[in-house]
Order: C-alpha cells, then sequence, then structure tokens
C-alpha cells in the first residue's frame, strides 16, 4: 500500500544530498535568487573526517562566492612537498623536496580541512539567505509528468516524494529541476539507471586522522613515501592533526574482508598504525591522545554513463557521478567543480534567459574532465601503490617516475591548467588575439591597477561568480586618438550591451595599456565610462613597484586591443578583434534567449 503523502510543494530546483556538491550547488543558486530546497538523509553535518583537502583552483572559486575568507583562516596550508624513497640502511631517506604546487596559481599552495568544517562554512552562508537543510530526509521515489511538460522550461515536471525520517511524515515536491549530490551510492543515479562505469583495483588503504607522535622531519609537509613496506602519505592538516594514508598489502586487506566486501570491524586502527610503523622506520610514528577518524578503503575508479537524464531535467554531481582515489586530492574539488560548472546554466535557464540545450554542456564538459582525472588517477595510484624500484626490482616505481608524473600533472590536479574543449560555449576561433590567454581555461590571475585610485586589484575580483557574462575590453593606448576612435565605435558595437535588461546578465570591465594618471574617464565612450571607479583598470605597476605592469604581455595582447568574452564560471568563453566583435553577438545569441 503506498505511503499517503500528506503535503505538497514545489521549487525551481531540488538538491538531494548536502555533501559539498550538494551544499555548493545549492548555495549558488540560492544566491542567484532561485526558489530551491536541499534535503540530507543524514540526521546530523559530519563532523570529522572524509575529504579535508581543498587545491588552489578550487580556493579561487570560493573567492568569486566570497567564501574563501573564513576557509584560509581555519585551513592548514601545504606550500612544500616531500619525497622519501627506501635508502641504503634498510629504512626510508628523502629524496626531494619540491613545491607543493608546480602551476602558475593565484593560491600557490593546498589547503586542508575537514569536510565538516568546509560543509560548515556553506551551511552557514545558507542560512543567512535563508535557506536550511532539511534532514533528516530521503526521497522515496521520483516521476516526470508526460513529454509535453518535459519540454516545457516553465513547468514543474519532476515529482520526488520525501519522507522526513523523524516524523515519518512525506511530502510531494514538484521541481523544475532536480540535481542528485547523494555520493558514490547516489539513489538519484541508480534510481535513473545510469551505470557507472570502471573498475575496482586491488590496492587497499587505511586512513588515520590524528595528531602524531613522531621525529619524521616532514610530518607538516605533503609527503609521499614510497618503502620496501608498503607506500604512505603525509597530508598536515588544521592544528596539528595529520591524515596518513598507508598502504596495507594484499594479504592484510584479504583478512579485512567480508564476504568479498572490505569490513571496518575485521580490523583495529592499531593494526594499521602498526604498518605504518614499520614503513616510516628508521623514523618513530604513534599518536598522542585519541584517533580522531579512521577508515579502510579499496581504490576503485569509474564515471557515471550519463549525467543527466530526462531532457537534462535530472542531472548528477560529484561522487554520484564520479569516484576514485584520493591521492590527488580531487573528489571533493571535482564535485564541487562541477556545481560550479552547472549552477550559472541551471540559473539562466530557470530564468528564461538561456536556452535549455546549454544544460548539455555540463555533461560534455565535466563528464570530458572526469575521465581525464580517471586516467590520471590511475597511473598516479599506479604509481603510489606499486614496489619502489631497487637492484631486485628493476621494473619497480623509481623517484624519477613518481615525481615527473606529480610535477607534470600539477596544471591539472590544482585545477589551474583544465581546459574544456570547443564546443557551442567555448569558441577559440580568434585565439591568435591572446595566444596566452587560453580559450576553454579559466582567465588567469593577475594584477591590474584601478584608474581611478592607483588600487591593485586581480582581474579574477572583478569577476565574480553573479552569473553574469563579462566583456573585458582589453582598450590597448588609449592615449592614442586613433586608438580612442576605435574604442568609442567598438563600443557602438557592443550597444546590446546597454540596456538596463542586460546589467543583469552582462557586466563590463575595461584594462588600458597605459599608466595610471594617464587615462581620463571624460575620453571613454560612455558605455565603458559607466564602469568607473571599480571596473576601469591600467596595466601599470603598482606603488610598491612589486606588482602589475605586464598584464598585456602576460597574456599576449598587442596594443591594438582585444575583447574578452569570460563565462560566468569564469573561463574564457572566447576573444576577438575589435573588427570582428559582431561574432561575440553571435556567440552570446547561441547560449541565451
Amino acid at each position: 500500500m503506498p505511503t499517503p503523502v500528506l503535503k505538497e510543494s514545489r521549487v525551481d530546483c531540488l538538491i538531494i544530498g548536502a555533501g559539498p556538491s550538494g551544499l555548493f550547488c545549492a548555495h549558488g543558486l540560492a544566491q542567484a535568487g532561485l526558489n530551491i530546497r536541499v534535503v540530507d538523509k543524514r540526521p546530523e553535518r559530519v563532523s570529522n573526517g572524509h575529504a579535508d583537502g581543498i587545491q588552489p583552483r578550487t580556493i579561487e572559486v570560493l573567492r568569486s562566492y566570497g567564501l574563501e575568507e573564513r576557509l584560509l583562516k581555519q585551513a592548514n596550508q601545504m606550500h612544500m612537498a616531500a619525497f622519501y624513497n627506501p635508502g641504503s640502511a634498510g629504512g626510508i631517506e628523502l629524496t626531494e623536496r619540491c613545491p607543493a604546487v608546480n602551476a602558475p596559481a593565484r593560491y600557490p599552495f593546498k589547503a586542508t580541512l575537514h569536510q565538516g568544517a568546509i560543509e560548515e562554512i556553506f551551511v552557514d552562508s545558507l542560512e543567512s539567505m535563508g535557506v536550511f537543510v532539511d534532514r533528516p530526509a530521503e526521497p522515496l521515489s521520483l516521476h516526470t509528468s508526460d513529454e509535453r511538460e518535459l519540454l516545457d522550461p516553465t513547468s514543474h515536471p519532476i515529482q520526488v516524494v520525501l519522507k522526513r525520517l523523524d516524523t515519518e511524515e512525506t511530502e510531494l515536491v514538484r521541481a523544475r529541476y532536480v540535481v542528485g549530490a547523494d555520493g558514490a551510492h547516489s539513489w538519484v543515479r541508480k534510481t535513473l539507471g545510469i551505470a557507472l562505469d570502471g573498475e575496482q583495483t586491488n590496492y587497499t588503504w587505511g586512513v588515520v586522522d590524528c595528531v602524531p607522535d613522531t621525529d619524521f622531519p616532514d610530518i607538516r609537509n605533503w609527503c609521499g613515501i614510497h618503502s620496501h613496506n608498503g607506500s604512505c602519505m603525509v597530508i598536515p592538516r588544521e592544528g596539528k592533526k595529520v591524515r596518513l594514508y598507508i598502504q596495507l598489502d594484499e594479504r592484510q586487506a584479504a583478512g579485512f574482508e567480508s564476504e568479498g566486501r572490505l569490513d571496518k570491524s575485521k580490523t583495529t586502527v592499531d593494526r594499521i598504525m602498526e604498518v605504518a610503523r614499520a614503513t616510516f622506520h628508521p623514523y618513530t610514528i604513534g599518536v598522542k591522545g585519541d584517533v580522531e577518524w579512521w577508515t579502510i578503503y579499496r581504490i576503485g575508479q569509474r564515471v557515471a554513463s550519463s549525467y543527466s537524464s530526462f531532457v537534462e531535467r535530472v542531472l548528477i554531481v560529484g561522487d554520484a557521478c564520479h569516484t576514485h582515489s584520493p591521492k590527488a586530492g580531487q573528489g571533493m574539488n571535482a564535485g564541487m567543480l562541477d556545481s560550479h560548472n552547472l549552477v550559472w546554466k541551471l540559473a539562466h535557464v530557470i530564468r528564461g534567459t538561456a536556452h535549455p540545450g546549454l544544460l548539455r554542456t555540463y555533461e560534455t564538459e565535466r563528464r570530458a574532465y572526469a575521465q581525464d582525472l580517471i586516467d590520471f588517477d590511475k597511473k598516479f595510484a599506479g604509481m603510489f601503490s606499486g614496489k619502489p624500484w631497487s637492484k631486485t626490482n628493476q621494473n619497480g616505481v623509481s623517484h624519477k617516475d613518481f615525481s615527473h608524473i606529480y610535477l607534470t600533472f600539477s596544471g591539472f590536479t590544482s585545477g589551474v591548467g583544465v581546459q574544456y574543449a570547443e564546443s557551442s560555449i567555448v569558441d577559440a576561433r580568434h585565439q591568435y588575439c591572446a595566444p596566452k590567454l587560453i580559450v576553454g581555461q579559466r582567465m588567469p590571475s593577475y594584477v591590474f591597477m584601478r584608474a581611478a585610485d592607483s588600487r591593485p586589484v586581480d582581474i579574477q575580483d572583478v569577476l565574480p561568480a553573479d552569473t553574469r557574462f563579462k566583456f573585458v575590453v582589453f582598450a590597448g593606448n588609449t592615449s592614442d586618438r586613433s586608438q580612442l576612435r576605435l574604442l568609442h565605435k567598438l563600443s557602438d558595437s557592443l550597444s546590446f550591451l546597454s540596456s538596463s535588461s542586460s546589467r543583469r546578465i552582462f557586466d563590463l570591465v575595461l584594462i588600458s595599456a597605459v599608466r595610471k594618471g594617464e587615462l581620463s574617464r571624460t575620453q571613454l565612450p560612455p558605455l565603458l565610462a559607466s564602469q568607473w571607479p571599480e571596473k576601469i583598470l591600467v596595466d601599470d605597476l603598482d606603488a610598491s613597484r612589486r606588482l602589475g605592469g605586464h598584464g598585456y604581455n602576460e597574456f599576449g595582447i598587442d596594443r591594438q586591443g582585444v575583447v574578452v568574452v569570460v563565462r560566468p564560471d569564469g573561463y574564457v568563453g572566447m576573444v576577438a578583434p575589435y573588427d570582428k566583435v559582431i561574432e561575440l553577438e553571435a556567440y552570446i545569441k547561441r547560449i541565451l534567449v
């Protein structure tokens, strides 16, 4: 007999799962002013353990939403990496130290903070906007209306029955869109019948969060340790805590199994630390006080065969659509950046300012990224878990090979080098205009000066994640009369940005190649002058003569100027010279209504 439904509600978007990916999605949509609901079956937030690493690109993105300050205040920062390998005396010895991030990042470090504290940042911000996580509540069923309603962008065709686990009350939620952010065992993914393709490895690891008692000299740096006893990764955490990833050999792992699956009850944290002590030899490693959290897991790498269903009315993000090892610190980051990619697209479609087909680019971009991540993870996890090179094991993992993988893929793992392929929203036909400003990659960080007051401003800070497309006009030498005439002509071509309704969708930034004091607001055409004072910048050195001054060169832009369209997620969508600006309008029309 079906459970009787006591009440009914309507929302623009229902988000199922209040982990980092779901909360990120909820936060972005709430900030965009949409009517959302977020539910989670856990009665309480995560208090410790689980994911903990934040990559440089993720910090940039959190800043674009105004959330990075609290993260950086609470989190530990990892600036240095250290590599240890078998030494001649039988234990491990230091092989190399190098920067933890080998990429041109605005934040040249990795941050660590336990998942519960990260979730709390989102929850507190959501509550300040009047949005509260509904818990404990779980979905019982998901149905859709007929095809006609699915194709009507104003309808609420997705019907989800929710059950509160504390009161047993049920509710029918009619949603325009549903986002499944409910983890690796996603109910949403399974309900949609979406396969998770990939494989399980034989690599088994233990994870321990603790305050260590040790004489190991690099305990406060990221460490990759290869020993004849197995491998270990050291992740320093907030306060004095450290996370240890400890490889368990196949014999040990077999003893932890129950009916073919790992069973945490079959081992203890003391047994895992026993392995750690052998791996760290000749250094000692122990635990001060109690272990905060621990677990065991087996590495698996899988990607969902699809990221959506019902003509993109139901979508999945985070662990619901990709799982991999935690060695490169990508799980939580990849999930939150899935949501970052999806939020602005959902917001525009729900508002009716974008064609519903825009949502297809979410899967195109993020599934390709996930597949690249899995391919990298197979190499990285395989090398981490492989036996070290020795005279008797010539096919083992050498430090040279491991270090090469770590450094070569730093741009990818840090997030700053991720590039989306050409598509309807990534148009690289005029890449030659700005050869170092890569279309499909995020707008790089660079400091310019505000013309009004010579204040140093990072270009990323005038491109917030507010769902608007940013037209960044590199104006060239505005002291030259002929260049000013071209700028006035360009302004006429950009007149479609001037209406009051357009200001909700577009924003303008002007960057002149002249020095401080050489740019007059009255010289500029009214459309561009209206951005004074916050968004009119010059490419000059700051007062200390240390920041800025070479932005045009850094981006490969000449003094003839260029227009750059930056998508709402901070990625460069298109560049064009002044005489091709009509193609920028065509680019926008492919996306927006």
